[in-house]
């Protein structure tokens, strides 16, 4: 018998020869209809009729149980075959390393796949009471299921057991814990553990022991606590390990070898935990934790970056390094800004601000949207100019000790290795990789044992003239993605890209933050004294500003390279009052006089005017005042007459009168 479609077949040469019908019977019920003929004969070679059984009249259908005893067995493979559906979602687990906790090999994967779409296909026909009967005839079969679950093999590749009890099992399991009883323990189940949870966190304590044991020294450590020479305990709850709970199934000692006690410390999960637990913070964190990936900005001033930084030679005088600060433009790796002193203090920070909003100012370009500090030295000026909105949009404040993070310490690596270390002699670390990178010290065998002697020593001068060329190198050398910007330099892709939305410079407000301040006073209504130099008041109406009977005021001013002041501002208090200008002095002698000179004049006699006109639009007027009289005055009143009043008895009482009997009486 075989199955056509999904019905169970069998041919007009096995009923015959079987016995089971003659061939004038087999055509003339045929030719009645009296069962189905799935597949006609002849034609091409080999074809033959199939008669469907199920569609043979009952006493054909017993002959053919009798004769073909395997027939039950054809159809129960039949019906699996025909109901047979691949699960997507077996086909989902597998194939993900994220959902099934391993990696697997794709044919692996794929057989797993399999046995998941044959189990499904057989727990369907069992929960299926009704075709289970009239498959088997009763009750679910166990031995028929599993022997024709031998016969799918060839079929679908399958690798599930062919023993029933076996198999039986098998179907329990899948029904209990669904896929990841299919996988192998060689794959990561947890059934192939070799030791049970408790003892692989036993063995990760003992390795994250502050004195960080090999891990020969661990298993030594372990045989020690399971054999009762050492005890173990919580530090935390100071709760005591106990031996008896490390025991094999006899009851023994857990015994491992040190191959065992290797793979479970190096164990991706179990490594990370270890490092975490016997690193310092910031190494986890920049060798070991997850980072952030992030791309450049497209626009210049988009985002600067600052950070300080050791000069790498040393002092003469000092045997020190300077220190240096400097600001990135991150777009283009521009050095934007920088600034030196003898000590990382807060004017190494305000003299760096001025030379970038110098440079900012001399090339017209707007204050940055967005500055990348570090906490160190900035996180005074936290809420106060380096507070967003203030001086700049945004400000980002890094994490401390997360030196990755701040795009200035990828730039001055940059500039030391690529320009640094070409110009000049010394430049590298001593603990380097690459040789070419590695410096060399000679120590100083004294009573400290800690001193190394320098090949050579530098003045100041030296040092900051060799820094500021080399920082002129590093801004005029190619950019470094040439993909992007083919042939142009870091200074060109500043110029090019600038932001077009940045916002001008408030240079009252740099003028304020990191500018120059000196105490003066507003003289005459019209000019104050700084640095030796009358700087007049833009418009007279700035006094109107002024706190009553005060004209003292803090003036600010900015200074370009060579100190010569360029912008001057007072304010009083948080009051800002005015931009003051310097208009000079002419010569008075007529003639001498120059060209400026007369420029001068003319620029003092406008200031001197529009005081007037600002006098006489604001004149007072005039009132006249005359002396009040306040003498009593006489007023005529015209006599009245009074008429006189009616006579009516009246009761008099005398002064010699006793009122207390009086008052006796009238009681």
């Amino acid at each position: 018998m075989e199955y056509y479609g999904d019905r169970l077949c069998i041919s007009m040469r096995d009923l015959v020869d079987g016995g089971i019908m003659s061939e004038p019977n087999y055509k003339q019920l045929a030719a009645r209809g009296r069962f189905d003929v799935v597949r006609r004969g002849g034609g091409s070679a080999g074809c033959y009729a199939l008669v469907a059984v199920d569609s043979l009249p009952q006493r054909y259908q017993d002959r053919v149980k009798e004769v073909y005893p395997g027939g039950a067995q054809a159809r129960l493979e039949g019906w699996i075959k025909s109901n047979y559906e691949v699960d997507q979602k077996a086909t989902a687990f597998f194939f993900s390393k994220e959902k099934c906790g391993v990696a697997l090999p794709p044919e692996k994967a794929k057989e797993y796949v399999t046995n998941a779409s044959v189990l499904n296909t057989c727990i369907r026909l069992y929960d299926r009471a009704a075709t289970a009967q009239k498959l088997f005839g009763g009750k679910y079969d166990w031995t028929m299921m599993a022997a024709t679950i031998e016969v799918l093999r060839k079929h679908f590749g399958h690798t599930l057991p062919a023993s029933t009890l076996r198999f039986r099992k098998k179907v329990n399991e899948y029904k209990a814990n669904g896929y990841p009883c299919l996988i192998s323990g060689k794959f990561g189940n947890q059934c192939a553990r070799k030791v049970d949870y408790r003892t692989e966190r036993l063995i990760l304590g003992i390795a994250i022991l502050p004195n960080k044991p090999w891990n020969t020294n661990v298993l030594e450590l372990y045989n020690s606590f399971v054999t009762g020479e050492l005890d173990v305990y919580d530090p935390e709850t100071g709760e005591m390990f106990n031996p008896d709970d490390f025991t094999d199934k006899n009851g023994e000692p857990m015994v491992l070898s040190e191959a065992t006690i290797t793979n479970y410390l190096n164990k991706p999960k179990n490594r990370m935990l270890i490092d975490k637990a016997t690193m310092s913070y910031t190494a986890f964190m920049h060798e070991v934790m997850p980072h952030m990936h992030r791309h450049r900005p497209e626009f210049s001033l988009s985002k600067v970056s600052f950070d300080d930084r050791d000069l790498p030679r040393k002092l003469k005088d000092s045997r020190q390094r300077p220190k240096a600060y400097y600001a990135y433009d991150v777009a283009s790796d521009c050095c934007i800004g920088y600034a030196y002193n003898r000590a990382k203090n807060v004017d190494l920070v305000v003299d760096m601000f001025r030379n970038m909003f110098r440079l900012l100012d001399r090339q017209g370009w707007g204050c940055p949207a967005e500055v990348e500090v570090e906490n160190h030295l900035m996180s005074q000026w936290r809420d106060s100019f380096l507070r967003a909105g203030v001086m700049f949009p945004f400000v980002r404040f890094c994490a401390p000790m997360n030196s990755q993070e701040k795009h200035a310490e990828h730039r001055n690596r940059s500039k030391k290795v690529s320009i640094e270390h070409k110009n000049h002699v010394g430049i590298g670390r001593f603990y380097a990789k690459s040789r070419q990178y590695r410096t060399e010290s000679n120590k100083v065998f004294d009573e400290f044992n800690n001193t190394y002697e320098e090949k050579e020593y530098y003045t100041w001068d030296e040092l900051i003239a060799d820094d500021m060329r080399d920082i002129y190198e590093y801004n005029h050398a190619l950019h470094p993605n040439q993909k992007k910007y083919k042939g142009m330099t870091r200074w060109d892709v500043l110029v090019a890209n600038i932001n077009p939305m940045l916002h001008p410079l408030d240079k009252a407000t740099i003028a304020r933050r990191v500018g120059e301040k000196v105490g003066t006073t507003i003289r005459r209504n019209s000019y104050c004294r700084v640095a030796g130099e009358d700087w007049w008041l833009s418009k007279t109406e700035a006094i109107e500003l002024l706190a009553p009977n005060d004209y003292k005021v803090e003036a600010y001013y900015l200074t370009d390279e060579e100190g010569k002041i360029t912008d001057m501002f007072i304010y009083q208090g948080d009051m800002y009052i005015d931009r003051l200008e310097n208009i000079g002095t002419f010569n008075t002698a007529r003639a001498e006089q120059t060209e400026r000179d007369e420029k001068i004049f003319v620029e003092q006699r406008k200031k001197i005017s529009r005081f007037n006109k600002y006098v006489e639009d604001n004149a007072i007027g005039r009132v006249g005042v005359t002396e009040r009289d306040t003498r009593p005055q006489t007023v005529e009143v015209e006599e009245v007459a009074v008429p006189e009043p009616e006579t009516r008895e009246t009761q008099e009482y005398g002064l010699s009168e006793d009122y207390a009997a009086r008052a006796l009486q009238d009681l």
